[in-house]
């Protein structure tokens, strides 16, 4: 190893993301989809998730990688697109596979109230949060 170069413990430290899993979305599904029953819709994307005590002690005893990881990033809340985008994983698969630790009492999922998805001022703060962002030149849009 040379100067400059990460050890191994260093894996991550320059930003390099780990390579996407070789495992077939449909084989960690068992082939279901998300809101395959048509009597239950799909988790909607925003459901926060949070691993229970009873995931986080059995942690270990995962047989995929991917329910681990899981487990690992719903230490803290989490919405069902930030761990999609964090595992680079599908997120239909994340719906399926959340559901699954859901029902083994290994993660809590937390869904938004219906109301709160139609009332117009949740939007309004978003799209205001938004325009507070500076641009690259450290501007913020004008209304």
């Amino acid at each position: 190893m040379t100067a400059g170069e990460p050890s191994a413990a260093d894996d991550g430290a320059w930003g390099v993301e780990p390579p996407a899993s070789v495992v077939r979305p449909f084989l960690l599904t068992a082939g279901r989809i998300a809101g395959g029953d048509s009597l239950v819709p799909p988790i909607p994307i925003e459901t926060q998730v949070v691993a229970t005590e009873l995931g986080l002690a059995t942690l270990e005893a995962f047989v995929f990688d991917q329910h681990r990881d899981i487990i690992t990033i719903c230490r803290q809340p989490q919405s069902l697109a930030e761990i999609a985008a964090k595992l680079r994983m599908h997120l239909n698969v994340i719906r399926v596979l959340a559901d699954d630790l859901r029902a083994d009492g290994q993660l809590a999922l937390y869904a938004p109230q219906a109301e709160s998805a139609r009332d117009a001022t949740v939007l309004r703060r978003v799209i205001d949060g938004l325009r507070a962002i500076p641009d690259s030149r450290g501007a913020i849009r004008e209304r």
